[in-house]
């Protein structure tokens, strides 16, 4: 069955209207990746400037002292994680 102009013009303006939403889309979300990219970037230098300015120790590269810092941080994380629960434990008795 032959399709009516009608239907065949409104087929051509949906297509038209999707794609130059599709293209908006793109352009916006490409825009909103470059700033994140960029603000990030600037981020992680401001980071690893602080760090190897006051956070590294002698012969430590910035990303050995970001490693060690971690691994601190997960320390006294569980220490106090322990020490809540030994807590709780003392309350029970």
């Amino acid at each position: 069955m032959a399709k009516s102009k009608l239907v065949q013009a409104n087929e051509k303006v949906a297509s038209a209207v999707v794609g130059g939403y599709k293209k908006i889309e793109e352009g916006v979300v490409g825009g909103y990746k470059k700033i994140e990219d960029g603000v990030t970037g600037a981020f992680k230098k401001m980071e690893d400037g602080f760090v190897d300015k006051f956070l590294t120790r002698e012969g430590e590269t910035v990303e050995d002292a970001e490693k060690r810092l971690h691994e601190e941080k997960l320390q006294r994380e569980a220490a106090a994680k322990a020490g809540v629960e030994a807590g709780k434990n003392a309350e029970k008795h």
